[in-house]
């Protein structure tokens, strides 16, 4: 797979424990030729936690992508009328999240992002993390999974003995599920 040429815009929201396995994938998309806009929430770029501190995740996904990161609306917002991505990609992206997309609310960094990318009609590439993803959030699942332009990282209950609820995309198919969106097609199985 080749991503030459392509702008793909990786944005991080805070499911913490998950972060560190989006980071090989924000690599690989590098190492790939694909020019890699990094994006963060606020609570990702101010927030330390027993996972790591914010100022060393920052640098790092700085180092990776050789760009600044945004982490403001404003920032944000240029996305779309400047057409700056080919493809966003969410990784990870909270219940959280993944509720103010559903229900068009726009009030951080990543929604910003999102909406603006998605006025131009191009892929937008999601690997949901979340605790509650078939409980209050399963509706918001659905509904994004029935929206155009909008693809699904597959995703699996990742402890159904203890958290019933939890969702976490397999974010080592992150780029198989870009290349697909790319081509206006959903990853299958999405449910792993």
């Amino acid at each position: 797979m080749t991503l030459e040429n392509l702008n793909i815009g990786f944005a991080v929201t805070g499911s913490f424990c998950t972060i560190a396995e989006a980071m090989p994938q924000l690599e690989a998309l590098v190492s790939l030729g694909a020019e890699v806009t990094p994006i963060v929430s606020e609570i990702v770029y101010s927030t330390d936690t027993r996972f790591g501190k914010a100022a060393a995740l920052i640098l790092r996904i700085e180092a990776i992508t050789g760009k600044k990161i945004i982490n403001s609306i404003s920032g944000a917002e240029p996305i779309g009328p400047k057409k700056l991505l080919d493809a966003l990609v969410i990784a990870p992206c909270t219940g959280n999240t993944l509720s103010k997309l559903a229900n068009g609310i726009n009030d951080t960094t990543v929604t910003m992002a999102a909406k603006a990318h998605l006025r131009n009609k191009r892929p937008l590439v999601i690997a949901v993390s979340t605790n509650d993803g078939l409980g209050f959030n399963a509706k918001n699942l659905g509904l994004l999974m029935n929206s155009k332009n909008i693809y699904f990282v597959p995703f699996r209950q990742d402890d159904a003995l203890n958290k019933s609820n939890s969702v976490i995309a397999e974010m080592t198919l992150i780029l198989p599920a870009l290349s697909a969106a790319l081509n206006g097609e959903q990853l299958q199985p999405v449910l792993l």
